[in-house]
């Protein structure tokens, strides 16, 4: 659904959920693929996952009525993935509480 979807706005759970999972999923994919000994595993997923990765971090600076380009400002960036919400409607949606 949000897969490349840049659109929109993504709540603290939404984006952090995705940060978990992803997470847990690429220690696992690095497991197999250092069992199997093919490292290049891990670089496939990372190539899989660099899209949703982009996109649901857009999502969740939009949430604070900020602009995406703000995901390139590494303390400022995390500082807005760790604030709450912006409660009304702004430019870029209706708030997703």
């Amino acid at each position: 659904d949000n897969y490349a979807n840049f659109n929109g706005r993504a709540r603290r759970k939404e984006y952090w959920m995705f940060v978990l999972f992803n997470a847990i999923i690429s220690f696992g994919v690095g497991f197999v693929g250092g069992l199997l000994d093919f490292a290049l595993l891990s670089t496939i997923y990372s190539l899989v996952v660099f899209i949703p990765s982009i996109a649901v971090a857009i999502r969740r600076v939009h949430d604070s009525g900020k602009s995406g380009w703000f995901i390139l400002i590494p303390i400022y960036n995390f500082i807005l993935m760790l604030i709450d919400s912006d409660p009304k409607e702004n430019i870029y949606g209706p708030c997703p509480k």
